[in-house]
């Protein structure tokens, strides 16, 4: 009953499916979407390619992880390691990506063990791997829009920074002051969705729920945990990511010392590079 009310896996299904990622790539080129490193045509496309191809695997695996506890667990090991890696060469290009894995650990993996402990998600079934995945998820949500907003923030007030280096700010405090609040805007996403619940959209486990069975009382109920539970593990990413950026760990410079520069005789570069959270 409830798989008659879901899309019918069929041809249709890859023919409509086929024409929305075409018309998405063809309105991102059309329009030239793109950052400073690629055009969002190209990355719709590979996005969607591989979309196919991991859930296809996920499908053929996932009868046979929830069946081990040792699979499982390395399951959720290999969703955090890939998030880290996605939302640490979003935020940057240089070495420092890999400090993405703090703020995404810091805010999933607290209430992942709480859930564990008090018995609300075992560890032998299936639950683990959706609940995981949605808190990696958004963390890794928080991540990429806060890091990425506040080394933005940094690099366009530059000026500013140096300005309060000037009055006596320490490097982290004079970046904290300028990064703060754009990097705080990675949490309207979910608190609007938090807020229009119910009246403008019904997430995904509110719907799954629903459609295997689920009372709707216990369907909210779930899904109003998702919602709080991600408004936790967000502020917690951010927060950390900030702090990060503001301290130097992530960065958008390439290299500490200028070319042609001799040790320890910082030139405007240097300058430039600690305002933007660069090396010291």
């Amino acid at each position: 009953m409830a798989s008659a009310s879901l899309l019918p896996v069929d041809r249709t299904l890859g023919v409509v499916l086929a024409v929305l990622l075409l018309a998405a790539v063809a309105v991102a080129a059309w329009a030239h979407l793109a950052d400073e490193h690629d055009t969002y045509a190209r990355g719709i496309a590979t996005a969607g390619v591989r979309a196919a191809v991991q859930l296809a695997v996920v499908a053929a695996l996932i009868g046979w992880v929830v069946k081990h506890e040792a699979a499982l667990l390395g399951f959720v090991a290999l969703m955090f390691a890939v998030a880290a890696r996605t939302a640490g060469r979003r935020v940057t290009r240089n070495g420092t990506w890999w400090w993405a894995a703090v703020p995404i650990a810091a805010g999933a993996l607290p209430v992942v063990v709480l859930l564990v402990l008090t018995g609300l998600v075992p560890v032998d079934g299936i639950a683990l791997i959706p609940v995981a995945g949605i808190l990696i998820g958004g963390a890794l949500t928080a991540t990429v829009l806060g890091g990425r907003r506040a080394l933005e923030e940094l690099r366009l007030r530059a000026g500013e920074v140096e300005a309060a280096m000037a009055l006596g700010f320490t490097d982290r405090d004079a970046r904290l002051e300028i990064a703060r609040p754009a990097a705080s805007g990675a949490l309207v996403p979910g608190l609007d969705q938090t807020r229009t619940v119910g009246l403008v959209t019904l997430p995904g486990a509110f719907v799954g729920m629903l459609l295997g069975g689920a009372s709707p009382v216990t369907a909210g109920a779930v899904q109003f945990f998702v919602l709080i539970a991600l408004m936790a593990v967000q502020a917690v990413a951010v927060s950390v990511v900030l702090e990060l950026v503001a301290r130097g760990r992530i960065t958008r410079t390439e290299s500490a010392r200028e070319p042609g520069r001799k040790p320890g005789r910082p030139g405007p570069k240097a300058v430039r590079d600690r305002a933007h959270g660069g090396p010291r």
